[in-house]
């Protein structure tokens, strides 16, 4: 019998033959694996960058777009708003005049300032305010809901069309259905469209029939409210009003703040019905006459273009920082989910 090997002997040739087999073979099969994986990472680097170019070749419409109709206009307005150009002529640059002359010589701009603030500020709160209730109502009503929500919502499609603004002129004029109805009570207003009292009522009353955006939010946020919390709220004995402020409103802050900076902003935004109910001159007595009917006139109707992008570049910073106070104002009153406020 042969014996067997001592464990501290060394090794022969044919063992170390084979060992330098085996650590042959598993180099090859680490080198193999490690180019399987520098393969399949240099594929996906490939398939990344074809997505990459894939999307960006969808987005090519929209940025031009974007660039042709928004980036671009808002450049060549920025450099009009320190030119004196009428259309007929080259631009001519006046620097800072058009700025100049806005708030130290033009009281026109002056009072359309005070009167689009006027529609904003009383405007705005009283349309969520509307959409808030209306919103809560629908909350709660099972049979036919979805007949209420498009009935109420289909205002807001519609409202800014001339066809309505001639309708609500119509209306609110002397001997109009509105005026007539209010004789019937003893009031003769004599009409609200040349009215300087009731011009601006008129335009809110108008707003505010349009609350079927926001309603639609609101529904949509006291949806999302816990059914739990409102229980709670009852076992303490809570009642309907308590529960509203101290769990509804709550809730819905950030619905709240979002419905008010989106309609802060369309509010400055008013033209067309201005425009159509007044006659295209901000009647009566430029109580019609918002931010952006006189940017109209000027620009449209005496060709001041240049002082007209002015304006409309004093607004947006008007609009930016009104956005701004509400961004840094809502720490204060916004709650979101998780908040250890």
């Amino acid at each position: 019998m042969a014996a067997s090997p001592d464990p501290g002997q060394t090794p022969t040739t044919d063992d170390s033959g084979r060992t330098a087999d085996r650590r042959a073979a598993g180099g090859t099969a680490a080198a193999t694996r490690a180019g399987r994986r520098a393969s399949r990472s240099s594929n996906a680097r490939v398939i990344a960058r074809r997505e990459t170019v894939a999307g960006y070749g969808f987005m090519v419409p929209w940025l031009i777009g974007f660039f042709g109709l928004t980036i671009g206009p808002m450049l060549i307005s920025l450099y009009l708003a320190f030119t004196r150009y009428n259309i007929l002529r080259p631009p001519r640059w006046v620097g800072f005049d058009n700025f100049v002359r806005m708030f130290t010589d033009d009281p026109v701009f002056l009072r359309s300032a005070t009167v689009t603030l006027q529609y904003v500020l009383v405007g705005t709160p009283i349309k969520l305010a509307a959409a808030l209730a209306i919103a809560m109502l629908l909350n709660n009503i099972t049979r036919g809901s979805g007949f209420f929500r498009s009935a109420f919502y289909a205002p807001s499609l519609i409202g800014a069309s001339v066809s309505v603004a001639i309708v609500w002129r119509a209306m609110f004029s002397a001997n109009g259905p509105v005026d007539t109805s209010l004789q019937f009570f003893g009031l003769n207003l004599g009409g609200w469209v040349g009215n300087v009292d009731l011009a601006i009522p008129m335009m809110i009353i108008l707003a505010v029939w349009q609350f079927g955006a926001p309603m639609v939010i609101f529904l949509a946020g006291l949806k999302q409210i816990p059914t739990e919390l409102y229980e709670a709220a009852d076992v303490d004995g809570a009642g309907a009003v308590r529960k509203f402020w101290k769990v509804t409103v709550p809730m819905l802050s950030p619905v709240i703040f979002f419905n008010l900076l989106l309609e802060t902003i369309h509010a400055f935004q008013v033209f067309g019905s201005a425009f159509i109910i007044s006659g295209g001159t901000g009647a009566p007595a430029g109580r019609l006459n918002f931010f952006t009917v006189y940017m109209y006139k000027r620009g449209f109707q005496d060709l001041q273009m240049g002082y007209a992008a002015a304006i409309a570049w004093v607004v947006l910073v008007a609009v930016a920082i009104v956005a701004l106070i509400m961004f840094r104002t809502a720490r204060s009153w916004v709650f979101y989910a998780g908040d250890s406020r």
